[in-house]
This record gives structure tokens, C-alpha cells and sequence, in this order.
């Protein structure tokens, strides 16, 4: 997996570069240019009743995938430009929450770890 996603950041570096758009790519950039889509990726769900939202119809589930790759794409470029191993910080922030939010505490409840 951990290649995979070096490989797809190496992609996204060539991309950027042939168009001459690494002067553009500051981390405060990409973390603005990530707001925006996760902005466009919550307006597809927008009014929807949680079934609605687990229900999409084809044409928006297309919509929902376009989004979704837009977040990742601009995810792994910031953590790219940040120096950041991506992987590696989720197995860690995940070692956190599991220390967080015990199962004998936290099963069935949506309550903040400092609440349970």
C-alpha cells in the first residue's frame, strides 16, 4: 500500500511540475484547495435523510468518486510537499485512538473520548 501511494504522489509531483504549477503548490494552498473539495464533496450529501445517503443513485455515486479522488489527490500532495509519510501517521493517530476510545467504554456510544 505504502508504495502505491508514494507512486501516486510521484504521479501527482510529474503533473504539477509539467504544467509548471509547483509555484502554486504551497502547503497552505493545497490545505485551502483541500477545504474546497471536501466543501464539494459534503454538498453531494447536502439535504439527503441518512438512508438517502447510503442509498446514492448511479449518477451521483459517479459525482461521490470524483470528489473522493479530488480530497486524496490534494491529501497526499500536501503530505507530499509537508514531508509527511502518510501511512505511518494513520497507524499512529489510530494506536491513539484506540488508547482513546476503549471498547469496554466506548461500544455503541458516539460520545467524545473525554465523555466516556
Amino acid at each position: 500500500m505504502t508504495s502505491e501511494i508514494k507512486q501516486l504522489q510521484q504521479q501527482l509531483a510529474k503533473f504539477a511540475a509539467d504544467r509548471n504549477w509547483e509555484q502554486f503548490h504551497s502547503p497552505k494552498n493545497l490545505a485551502m484547495a483541500l477545504s474546497g473539495e471536501v466543501g464539494e464533496l459534503t454538498e453531494i450529501f447536502q439535504w439527503l435523510t441518512p438512508e438517502q445517503s447510503e442509498l446514492l443513485p448511479e449518477a451521483k455515486k459517479a459525482h461521490l468518486e470524483k470528489e473522493m479522488a479530488d480530497v486524496m489527490m490534494y491529501l497526499l500532495r500536501l503530505a507530499d510537499k509537508c514531508d509527511i509519510d502518510l501511512m505511518a501517521a494513520c497507524q499512529n493517530k489510530l494506536i491513539k485512538n484506540e488508547q482513546k476510545y476503549p471498547v469496554d467504554k466506548c461500544f455503541g456510544s458516539a460520545k467524545k473520548y473525554n465523555e466516556l
